[in-house]
Parts: C-alpha cells; sequence; structure tokens
C-alpha cells in the first residue's frame, strides 16, 4: 500500500494579491526552506519568463458568492425543470421542434438534467426510418437537415455527409436568404471527420464565404432588432464555430441571445438562467477548496519562477467538465492541473540539466528515500505530487477496487521525461523536425497523464485493459486532442521570448523554408485535422474501448486550449488574453434575474 510523507504543517496566512505585479513576500513552510532568488548560486544559470503573479486573492475568493442563489431559487428552478421536461414529450411538437428544443437546452447548459430523455428521442429518430417519423420533409429543409446531422453526429451516431447533396448541387442558385440554414450548415460542417471529402473543403469553404458576405452586406445601417441578433450569432460562429467552443461560456453568451429572440420560452430561458447561477454557486465553493489546498502546498509562493494559477487550473477543468455533480472529479484534476503547471515550469524555466535528470530519475522510481540529491525545492514538488497521486489512487482503491497507482505513476514518469527531451533540445541546440517535436510535444503538453488521471476518476467502472491503452499512448483520440492542445499553444506562444526550443510553427519553418505566415496555415490545418480525427473517434467509440461520455470530456480538453490560447497565452499571461474576463463570466458574475 502507498504511503503518505508527511511534510510539516504549513503557515497559514492571508496576503493582499489583488491585479498587483509586485511579487508579494514569501511565507516559509514548516517543510521546507523557501526559495528566493538570493538563494541561488551565482555559477548556476537559471531562466526566468517573468510570469506575474496571480491576479486572484485568496481571501476575496473565500468570500464570493452568487447572491441569486437561495432555497426560493433552487424551488423554482426545479419547478421549471418540469415544465421542460414536458415540453420533450409533447407529442403536438413537430420533429423539427424537438431538434431545436435539444439544441437549445444543450447550448443553454441545461441538457445536463434531461441527458436519458434527449439520447432517447435522438436514438429512436435515428434508428427509425425517419421519413415516417417526420411531419416535414426534412430532405428540403437545410437548417433542419443540417441541424439533425450535427445533432446526430454530437451524440455518436453516423450520418452521411451525402446528405448535403441536394443543397449542394447547384451552389450558385442557393438561396443566400436562408441565414439560418447557412448559419446550421457552417455549424455542421465542423462535425467533420477523416473520411468525408466534402464536409470541410467544399460544405465549410461555401458556408463560410456565404457568412462573411452576410456580415459585409449587412453593416447596420436600417437594419432591424432581429437581423442585427442574426448578424451577431454570424460574426460569433466565424469567429470560432460553436462545436470547438468552451461549453459553459458557450452557455453565457448564449443565454443572452436567446432572451433577446421575440419568439423565445419565458419558461427555458428562465430555467437556463437560475440554472446557471446555482452551478456557478457550486463552482464557487469548489474554487474555494482548491484554493485553500493550493496555499497548503506552499509552491505558489514558495517557488516565485512558476505560474501561479489555481483560478485558471481550475477554468480548464470546468472547460473538461462543467456538469455540477462531477466537482470530486474537478477538485482533483484541477490539483493535477496545478501541478503539472509547476512541473512544467521546473523543466522550462528553472532546473539545471543535471537537476532535470535526476528530478525525472525521481519521478521513475517513485521512492522519498531517494530524494537527497534532489535540491530542496524539486523535493518539495515531487513530495506535494507522490502524496497527492497516492491519495487519488487509495481512495479508487476504495470505492472501485483497483489499484490504479501504477498507471498513474507512470504517466508522471513519462511526462517528465517529455519535459526532458525539450530540456536537451534546449541545452545542446537541438533543432527537431516537425515530427520529430510532435512525437514528443503531444506528451510534454500534459494531455496523456491527464487523461489517465480523468479515466480513473471520473469513469464508474475502470478497465485494465483501458489503462493500459491510455499509459501506452495507443488512443488515438487522445493524441488527437493533445495535439490539438500543444499546436494551440504553439500558436500563440513564441519560443524567441525566452529562447525555447522550436515548436511547430519554426519547426516547419526550419524543415521546409517555408514563411511564418505559412507555417502557421499548415498548423491550423493540423488543428484541423485532428478535429477530424477525433470526431471519427466519437463515431467509432465504441471500437476504441472507451465510453461515449470519457471521449466527450477528451474533446472538451481541445475545446478549452482553444478557448485559453484564442487571444494569447491565457494560462501565462491571463490578464493578456481575455481569461480573466471569461472567468469573471463563469465564476463570478451571476446572471440577472431581475
Amino acid at each position: 500500500m502507498a504511503t503518505l510523507v508527511q511534510m510539516g504543517s504549513p503557515l497559514i496566512y492571508s496576503n493582499a494579491l489583488v491585479k498587483t505585479t509586485r511579487r508579494p513576500k514569501y511565507f516559509t513552510c514548516t517543510s521546507v526552506a523557501k526559495i528566493t532568488r538570493g538563494d541561488e548560486s551565482p555559477m548556476v544559470p537559471r531562466r526566468s519568463a517573468n510570469y506575474q503573479p496571480s491576479v486572484w486573492d485568496h481571501s476575496h475568493l473565500l468570500s464570493a458568492k452568487n447572491k441569486y442563489v437561495n432555497d426560493k431559487s433552487v424551488k423554482a428552478r426545479d419547478l421549471l425543470k418540469e415544465k421542460v421536461r414536458k415540453m420533450l414529450d409533447d407529442e403536438k411538437n413537430t420533429y423539427l421542434d424537438k431538434l431545436e428544443l435539444i439544441d437549445d437546452l444543450e447550448k443553454l447548459g441545461v441538457s445536463y438534467h434531461f441527458e436519458r430523455q434527449i439520447a432517447n428521442i435522438l436514438a429512436v429518430s435515428y434508428h427509425k426510418d425517419r421519413r415516417i417519423v417526420r411531419e416535414c420533409d426534412i430532405e428540403k429543409d437545410l437548417h433542419a437537415t443540417a441541424l439533425e446531422f450535427r445533432l446526430f453526429r454530437q451524440h455518436g451516431f453516423n450520418v452521411s455527409e451525402d446528405v448535403f447533396d441536394v443543397f449542394m448541387e447547384d451552389c450558385g442558385n442557393f438561396e443566400s436568404e436562408d441565414i439560418n440554414g447557412l448559419i446550421s450548415l457552417y455549424e455542421a460542417s465542423y462535425l467533420s471527420t477523416k473520411s468525408d471529402t466534402k464536409l470541410q473543403k467544399i460544405i465549410r469553404d461555401f458556408a463560410t464565404r456565404q457568412l462573411r458576405d452576410f456580415v459585409d452586406t449587412h453593416d447596420g445601417t436600417n437594419s432591424d432588432f432581429e437581423s442585427c441578433d442574426v448578424k451577431e450569432m454570424v460574426i460569433q460562429a466565424l469567429d470560432m464555430p460553436y462545436y470547438w467552443r468552451m461549453r459553459r461560456l458557450a452557455t453565457r453568451w448564449y443565454i443572452d441571445v436567446y432572451g433577446k429572440r421575440h419568439n423565445k420560452n419565458r419558461d427555458l430561458v428562465e430555467f437556463a438562467k437560475i440554472d446557471f447561477n446555482i452551478v456557478q454557486a457550486i463552482y464557487q465553493e469548489e474554487l474555494k477548496n482548491v484554493s485553500s489546498w493550493w496555499k497548503e502546498t506552499c509552491l505558489g509562493n514558495q517557488l516565485y519562477f512558476a505560474r501561479d494559477r489555481i483560478v485558471e487550473n481550475y477554468f480548464w477543468t470546468i472547460g473538461q467538465i462543467q456538469e455540477p455533480q462531477f466537482g470530486n472529479v474537478g477538485r482533483i484534476m484541477t490539483k493535477v492541473n496545478a501541478l503539472l503547471t509547476t512541473i512544467d515550469d521546473i523543466y522550462d524555466i528553472y532546473g539545471t540539466l543535471e537537476e532535470l535528470q535526476l528530478f525525472t530519475v525521481a519521478f521513475e522510481n517513485w521512492d522519498v528515500n531517494r530524494l537527497d540529491d534532489l535540491p530542496e525545492y524539486m523535493r518539495l514538488c515531487f513530495l506535494v505530487v507522490y502524496n497527492e497521486v497516492n491519495i487519488i489512487g487509495c481512495d479508487i482503491l476504495r470505492s472501485k477496487n483497483i489499484n490504479v497507482i501504477p498507471y498513474l505513476r507512470k504517466s508522471w514518469a513519462d511526462v517528465c521525461k517529455a519535459y526532458l527531451t525539450e530540456a536537451k533540445w534546449y541545452k545542446t541546440g537541438h533543432k527537431p523536425n516537425l515530427k520529430e517535436y510532435m512525437q514528443n510535444a503531444w506528451i510534454s503538453i500534459s494531455a496523456p497523464t491527464i487523461f489517465v488521471h480523468f479515466y480513473c476518476v471520473f469513469s464508474d467502472q475502470l478497465s485494465i485493459q483501458v489503462l493500459e491503452t491510455l499509459t501506452q499512448h495507443q488512443q488515438n483520440v487522445v493524441r488527437s486532442s493533445a495535439s490539438v492542445f500543444r499546436l494551440a499553444n504553439d500558436l500563440v506562444t513564441s519560443p524567441l521570448a525566452r529562447g525555447d526550443v522550436p515548436k511547430s510553427i519554426e519547426c516547419y519553418m526550419n524543415e521546409t523554408g517555408a514563411s511564418e505566415e505559412e507555417a502557421r496555415s499548415y498548423v491550423r490545418q493540423m488543428i484541423n485535422d485532428s478535429w477530424d480525427e477525433m470526431n471519427y473517434e466519437m463515431i467509432a467509440h465504441t471500437s476504441s474501448l472507451l465510453h461515449h461520455d470519457f471521449v466527450e470530456t477528451v474533446m472538451n480538453l481541445a475545446r478549452m486550449s482553444q478557448c485559453m490560447y484564442q487571444y494569447g497565452d491565457g494560462h501565462g499571461s491571463p490578464e493578456k488574453a481575455k481569461i480573466v474576463e471569461r472567468v469573471m463570466s463563469l465564476l463570478f458574475n451571476p446572471v440577472s434575474l431581475d
């Protein structure tokens, strides 16, 4: 049985740290001497990424609450929930009505209340002769056809791209006034797979051109309220398709958009608003928990060179699993994310090559009795990881009767070896080609380690076979999601800032002689191709041994990475990449019920 290492009682403290650029005062844990710049040997060169302190004040986090959440609001939510349930069962609704209701429930973030009903409606419709169950000829309605296609594929049903042939046969005579149909067609095109030949290259390009023309010809003059609202939806879609968006942020935006509709269902929008606030209050309690844990580790204050990003790491977790019933999963994964961030910075920024080699061996051996050769800052970090992994493993052994610690240990050793490879490349000046870079980079981005832990804490029933394939890096959907994560990061983080190892853009440029813009275009296509691979795996998930829900969380990490790096390095510099305002909108700013 794994053991926990007593690290002493950390000093509990509170210091104001609200959007300041000053380095905070350091406080010493009883288990380790503080690491400060003055302690460094002048003979050992150390790099710095100049990461700013956290913009979030711990004491302020502890005081956060949603003023709209109380017993009365919970009762109101539950009453509205039953009304919405009846809407799904209402036989008066047409087939298209039900599809649109399901789509609204998912976009409003409340579909988790009705998962079985929604799954049953789609399954029954998919397996029946749909020409019989439909009240209208859906093949002649672009919006209906595209919506059905997207919902089916999102839920793992295989639908041929040929359903759009009737609309694409004569694009020149296409009814461009059907803007809702074009939006639906555009969104559906992002459910393409690697076996589709038309969706990405023909249909998506066509729909994109049409939507851009719509934006260009609707400049806001002499437009009614409804057309302005549609234009807002088009601009949002072109900025990033719904399918690629972080789900909870898309929900926050859609609640406002849906509330402006002239034909909105008042019960539905009220239900979504109240539920959003209730879920936000749950998020706030979870964040308080992990923020307190982070302070107790002392890592945020002791290791001044590393990113102190506990709030952002919790934000990552919401992006991967937003449903409030998985709070324990979210807490554990936030801790894993925070520890990966710290270790990444040890390898990337601070450690000497000799120290990093010893650190990697420590993770491979997983032996606390062989840490004397490590510098104190590494010892502290290793012991925190060691304790947390053993706690996770012991809890899973009790609840699921399987020892997962060997698999968790291997995932940490693997990511550390990938970190070390990059450190060696940097120290030796090695310039990898793109293939060599990606073979290491999809592991060093930490996604495989995240997914091994996520599978263990999220899945009700664990499979040794699945654990083996995950730890042996044999799951294509994991690799594809990790690739999106890596490439989205590469598009906004330049190695020139700190003299890092060349990333994908530079590797492609060095290998082919391409310009930077050509290389960026190639990397963006690699992201598209990775999504095609994930979409294929979503449909073929039964053959990969992975449950549909777990595959969805794997894809959610890709979505979250595109959110975090959409406008810059949202993890390294959240205040410069719109992440602070996004965090505020999900965790602290409630939806007004007035």
